[in-house]
């Protein structure tokens, strides 16, 4: 998949903690098996939006810290659940600040494939592709491969 000879390919996927990340990131170990590929599995994390009734109010500081220990958190379950542990050693932990779809577009650039669920935590039920699935797949630098869970009726 990647460049010349012995370089290592290199598979981004977008893992929330859904069943549908989990999927995908499952999905991206076992192509990753059949092409030599590392696989950096990555999660975004951003402060809630907090409105008052002045406009805009910023998060406090110590909130960072909570969301971005959760973010983590939810990687590191969502890896421990997903990936067979001798497949452990392809995976790559990324945490970044930042909406879902931009974080993954940033990821993806100079990657072989982005791999994304069909949908993670929010949307609509009934919804063939999420909004950060379908962006990627709009704007995305590499191919993109969305993986539907099966109990998205597949």
């Amino acid at each position: 998949m990647s460049g010349g000879p012995g370089e290592q390919g290199r598979i981004v996927v977008g893992v929330d903690g859904s069943e549908s990340s989990k999927e995908a990131l499952r999905w991206a170990v076992r192509q990753a098996e059949l092409t030599d590929s590392t696989v950096h599995a990555v999660t975004a994390w951003e402060y809630p939006p907090l409105f008052g009734s002045i406009g805009w109010v910023d998060a406090p500081q110590e909130l960072a810290g909570d969301i971005k220990g959760a973010a983590s958190r939810a990687l590191d379950h969502a890896i421990e659940e997903a990936v067979p542990p001798e497949q452990v050693k392809r995976i790559h932990r990324g945490l970044a600040y930042g909406t879902p779809a931009v974080v993954l577009l940033d990821q993806a650039r100079g990657a072989d494939l982005l791999v994304v669920g069909s949908h993670g935590h929010g949307g609509f039920a009934g919804a063939l592709l999420g909004s950060v699935g379908q962006h990627c797949t709009q704007h995305a630098p590499c191919p993109v491969v969305v993986v539907r869970h099966a109990s998205d009726g597949t």
